[in-house]
């Protein structure tokens, strides 16, 4: 499956990322704006990206699952399950 890696959507590219306030920095506000929006079409779990750290990969915001919460979740980790099952888990 050379090639496939290649397919698979970047869910931060840089141009996206730079939209995305820093970890912390919207945590006084209220009703913080999401700037990104990740979905898998295979569990229905939405996670709704309010910050981000491009160098550690990590997110935080609302996230739509078993229940709605908000917390701290791995890009990263995102795409590696892409890479892994070779198809979109999560999409962008």
């Amino acid at each position: 499956m050379a090639g496939k890696e290649t397919e698979m959507q970047e869910l931060m590219p840089k141009g996206v990322a730079a939209t995305v306030p820093p970890l912390y920095a919207t945590e006084d506000e209220g009703d913080p704006v999401a700037r990104v929006k990740l979905f898998s079409c295979l569990n229905g779990w939405t996670w709704y990206v309010t910050e981000y750290d491009p160098a550690t990969g990590e997110a935080f915001g609302l996230v739509e699952g078993f229940a709605d919460e908000w917390g701290y979740f791995s890009i990263r980790e995102m795409e590696a399950l892409n890479r892994s099952r070779g198809l979109n888990v999560v999409e962008r």
